[in-house]
């Protein structure tokens, strides 16, 4: 049984830990890595952020000729050649993957590679199901850095007819002519977004009665009210069961009116993610869980058992990359410098969107300001009220902004519109640094005629004391 100083048990955020301050440290990383989909990097380089984030790209352009005849310039789209994006994008993925791999593999002479699954067989204690059989490890300090995976609902007939998840379906074979998204939050909306601007049909499916219902409620319902416009779009509905008939998926349904049924080439599960949690046997490593299932972790990311810390998607509340890297910082610190630990900040978490309009928000919403109790003035700024606006003749997007009425302290920033991201980004600094939203309006210049306009005035139309 080998003994390290440092096991890493994930190759996502987790294996940023190790610089050159790790050099004289005997480290282990445990990838399980064993099938198509379990390439090393973890979930954001390999099934996550960057390869959905490089198809909405391609989407947009795809989308953008129809967009065209509203401003007097008439475009078509001529033809999707889904195997040249697909491959430009995972030529790229792969190699980054497996580079990855080689270096951990063979250029770090003070790491080893365990590539298989692995679950705890005690405290500090590890068993890895290596191509060559079971390797129990021990080690000092762990960090449970592994991640989740897609949730599967359990419908009956599910496990026969064949189905996608975010995982597998960028890596289709052949663009289906239809394709159902079972589920409306930001997976089942960007890749609604991404097949359908590259002429797939989508139907979207949803319990709720609202698309990206975590959202502030009036982000929700505009973007609610786009997507029924662009999709077949099926709220307060209950999946029955599912069934295949040769080519195609047949989804029955119990919703508003009764029975429905709809069918597709392609069914494409998108209804959250699980945390890997249950694949480790974390209880059998003395760690506490949450009641939803992940690791618990304090605000120095150390778990119930002293020594072993958790991050990113596996413990955190926020399943977000830029959060993962944030705690494998904190995470690394409080590895070198165990008497002066740090603790990591969620108080501004950003998100974002990537569908069509894009979202993006950090703070409070205002249906979590009045269930709090929490005193606050909001303000909505058009883009069709901004210059910019005008040129792109956006007529839907708008900014939303909550703030404390006496201090002008930010409580929160919604957008919903072309490079919401972007634009949200000072608003994100501003809360983080305490700027007042008078301050930030007229402090400083805004260029003009610019989209961040559309931020400059909603901090105007704050009505402040």
């Amino acid at each position: 049984m080998r003994h390290f100083d440092l096991v890493i048990i994930g190759s996502g955020s987790g294996n940023s830990i190790l610089d050159d301050r790790f050099a004289d440290w005997d480290v282990a990383v445990v990838e399980k890595g064993i099938g198509p989909n379990d390439a090393y990097g973890g979930t954001c380089l390999n099934v996550g952020c960057i390869p959905t984030k490089m198809f909405v790209h391609t989407a947009d352009v795809a989308a953008a000729p129809a967009g065209g005849a509203k401003l007097g310039v008439d475009l078509e789209l001529r033809d999707v050649r889904w195997h040249d994006i697909r491959d430009r994008i995972f030529g790229r993925i792969d190699e980054i993957s497996t580079g990855g791999r080689r270096y951990r593999a063979e250029g770090s002479p003070n790491v080893t590679l365990y590539e298989g699954v692995a679950r705890f067989t005690g405290i500090k204690q590890l068993t890895v199901e290596t191509a060559t059989g079971p390797e129990t490890i021990t080690a000092d300090r762990f960090v449970v850095a592994a991640g989740g995976r897609p949730a599967i609902p359990d419908i009956p007939g599910l496990d026969q007819v064949g189905y996608y998840t975010s995982d597998t379906v960028m890596r289709l074979d052949e663009l289906p002519a239809r394709m159902i998204i079972m589920g409306t939050g930001f997976v089942g909306a960007e890749f609604a977004h991404v097949f359908s601007a590259l002429g797939v049909d989508v139907t979207m499916i949803g319990r709720s009665g609202r698309v990206l219902r975590a959202e502030d409620t009036d982000i929700s319902e505009r973007f609610t009210e786009l997507a029924a416009a662009r999709w077949d779009l099926r709220l307060n509905r209950k999946e029955i069961s599912v069934e295949r008939d040769g080519d195609l998926v047949r989804l029955h349904l119990e919703g508003p009116e009764g029975a429905e049924v709809v069918e597709a080439e392609a069914l494409l599960i998108a209804i959250g993610r699980v945390p890997n949690s249950d694949l480790l046997n974390a209880a059998a490593g003395g760690l506490e869980l949450t009641a939803d299932g992940k690791i618990k972790a304090d605000a120095t990311q150390l778990t119930s058992v002293d020594g072993v810390w958790a991050m990113g998607d596996i413990s955190s509340e926020h399943e977000l990359k830029h959060v993962a890297n944030h705690e494998m910082r904190v995470v690394q610190h409080n590895l070198l410098h165990p008497d002066e630990p740090i603790e990591s900040d969620h108080r501004f978490v950003p998100h974002a969107v990537f569908s069509a309009p894009q979202i993006a928000a950090v703070g409070l919403t205002e249906q979590e300001a009045q269930q709090r109790g929490v005193s606050y003035v909001t303000s909505i700024q058009d883009y069709a009220g901004i210059a910019y606006g005008w040129a792109m003749e956006d007529k839907t997007g708008f900014a939303k902004l909550l703030a404390d009425p006496d201090t002008g302290q930010l409580l929160g920033a919604h957008i919903i519109g072309p490079q919401a991201p972007t634009l949200l980004q000072p608003l994100i600094q501003a809360m983080q640094f305490g700027l007042d939203a008078r301050t930030m309006a007229r402090g400083q210049y805004w260029i003009h005629p610019g989209m961040p306009e559309l931020v400059e005035n909603a901090l105007l139309n704050l009505p402040l004391k």
